[in-house]
C-alpha cells in the first residue's frame, strides 16, 4: 500500500514507522521547519510495543513534492487547529480510490475532512494507545488501552475496503479493528479526554490524582453531565444510556489503566504548543451555543485553559 502520513508528531511517528518496516511505500509530511531534523528519512519508536526504526521513502513540507502520484492511504494526524489545513492541502493526492484516515482527538475533525473531501473517501479512526516525542523523528509508545477502531460513519465505503486499510494497519503491529460504530466509540473518547485532559493540564497531576480528589472527581462529572445532556439535545448518539452509567464505567474501568498518565494537554502547555481544547471541551460549549444551551462546566475549564496558553504567549 502506498501511503502519507500527514504530520510527524507522536501518533504519525508511530504509524509511518511500522507501516515502513511492515513494507508499504511511506511518505511523511512535516512543517519545513522539522525537515532538517529527519536524517535519512529515518523515523523510530521505542516502548511498550518494542524498539523499531524506518526509513521512509519520503519527508517533505509540500505535498506536491511527492513523487508518487498514486496514494492508497492518507494518515491525518495533525493538531485538530490544523485540520482544515491539511484537508485542503491532500486535496491533489485525493484520487478516485483514495482514503483518507481521521486519527485525531476531539470533535469536528471527521466533519471538516467530509466537507473538502467527500464521505466517499473519509474514514474516521478512533486511535487510543499514548504516544508521545522524545525528539523529532523519534516517539516513545507509553500506553494502549483498546485497537484503533476504524470505520465509516456515512456508511458509504465498501467494507472490503474499510477492512483492507484496518488489516494494514493490524499487520503492521498496531492493534486495529473495523467497527461500523465507531462514531459512537469517538464519543467515548471525546467524553475520556473532556473530563481528564484540561483538568489534568490545569492542575498539573495523573488522571489517578484526578480520580482520587473529591473536589475535581465532581467538577469531571459535571463535565460528563453537561457533554450527555448536550449529545442529547443535539441528537448525538452515545454508547451509554445515562452520565451514571458512562461515569461507572470511567472510574472503574478506564481511570485504573492509565492512572499514571499525564495528559497530552499538559505536555502540550509545558511545551509552549497550542492545545487541542477547541476541539474537545470548546467544542461541547459551541455545540451547545448551537441548540440555545449552556455548558458552564465545560466553558469554564476552555477559558482557563485559553488564558494558560494566552499568558504563556503560546
Amino acid at each position: 500500500m502506498k501511503v502519507v502520513v500527514f504530520g510527524l508528531g507522536a501518533l504519525g511517528t508511530v504509524f509511518a514507522t511500522f507501516l515502513k518496516k511492515d513494507g508499504h511505500t511511506v511518505y511523511g509530511i512535516t512543517k519545513d521547519k522539522y525537515i532538517p531534523y529527519f536524517k535519512n528519512n529515518t523515523v523510530s519508536v521505542e516502548g511498550i510495543w518494542g524498539n523499531h526504526e524506518a526509513q521512509l521513502d519520503g519527508i517533505f513540507s509540500d505535498v506536491n513534492d511527492i513523487p508518487d502520484k498514486e496514494i492508497d492511504l492518507v494518515i491525518i494526524t495533525v493538531k485538530s487547529y490544523d485540520t482544515k489545513q491539511a484537508v485542503e492541502s491532500i486535496k491533489p493526492l485525493v484520487k478516485e480510490k483514495t482514503l483518507v484516515l481521521i486519527a485525531q482527538n476531539g470533535y469536528g475533525n471527521y466533519e471538516t475532512a467530509v466537507e473538502e473531501l467527500g464521505e466517499k473517501h473519509v474514514l474516521l479512526g478512533r486511535v487510543i494507545f499514548g504516544s508521545q516525542v522524545l525528539r523529532i523523528g523519534h516517539a516513545k509508545v507509553t500506553v494502549n488501552a483498546d485497537d484503533v477502531r476504524v470505520g465509516d460513519p456515512s456508511g458509504t465505503i465498501l467494507e472490503e475496503n474499510i477492512l483492507k486499510v484496518v488489516c494494514t494497519i493490524k499487520h503492521s503491529g498496531i492493534p486495529a479493528s473495523y467497527d461500523p460504530d465507531v462514531y459512537k466509540i469517538l464519543w467515548d473518547k471525546i467524553l475520556y479526554n473532556c473530563a481528564l485532559n484540561p483538568l489534568g493540564a490545569i492542575l498539573e497531576c495523573s488522571y489517578g490524582t484526578l480520580a482520587e480528589n473529591k473536589e475535581t472527581r465532581e467538577i469531571m462529572n459535571r463535565i460528563i453531565d453537561e457533554i450527555f445532556l448536550v449529545a442529547k439535545e443535539k441528537g448525538i448518539e452515545l454508547n451509554w444510556k445515562s452520565p451514571e452509567e458512562y461515569k461507572k464505567h470511567f472510574y472503574e474501568k478506564l481511570i485504573p489503566p492509565t492512572k499514571n498518565h499525564f495528559p497530552s494537554m499538559y505536555q502540550d502547555l509545558k511545551s509552549g504548543k497550542k492545545t487541542e481544547i477547541d476541539a474537545l471541551n470548546g467544542a461541547i460549549v459551541k455545540l451547545a451555543k448551537e441548540i440555545g444551551l449552556k455548558a458552564p462546566v465545560n466553558e469554564t475549564i476552555t477559558n482557563i485553559i485559553k488564558a494558560k496558553e494566552k499568558i504563556q504567549k503560546i
